[in-house]
């Protein structure tokens, strides 16, 4: 997934805030289930939700205003209730910005783990 930095993204010295990072992964998890045909509003109503159970983020070298990034995202391991996810976040010039690693757990509405569908297991892991 392609990232532009807008000033908006910048702190005082122009350089992209850290905690924006965590919004990019969001979006590029959000856009690595959608490409494996899972909109996650659909799964919402079906009653499958997950939630972030641990969240590691290194940052490497800085990125700035007008920069692009982009966030390059997999799945590393998945087992009967979370997966693992690890991404590089890299310049165009093909510099390395940051390295992450998420684990999400799905949940019921109790927010206790849940088992993930099998089917949906599948499309995650391909």
């Amino acid at each position: 997934m392609k990232v532009k930095i807008y000033y908006h993204d910048t702190d005082c010295g122009g350089v992209v805030y850290y905690a924006n990072y965590l919004k990019y992964l969001e979006e590029a998890r959000s856009e690595y289930f959608e490409e494996r045909g899972l909109i996650i509003k659909d799964m919402l109503k079906d009653g499958i939700d997950f939630v972030v159970a641990r969240q590691e983020i290194d940052y490497k070298a800085p990125s700035f205003y007008g920069d692009t990034l982009e966030v390059k995202t997999r799945v590393t391991e998945a087992s009967l209730t979370r997966v693992n996810f690890e991404y590089d976040i890299v310049k165009d010039s093909g510099q390395l910005v940051a390295s992450a690693k998420t684990i999400i757990v799905f949940v019921d509405k109790t927010l206790k783990p849940k088992r993930i569908p099998q089917d949906i297991l599948k499309k995650l892991e391909a």
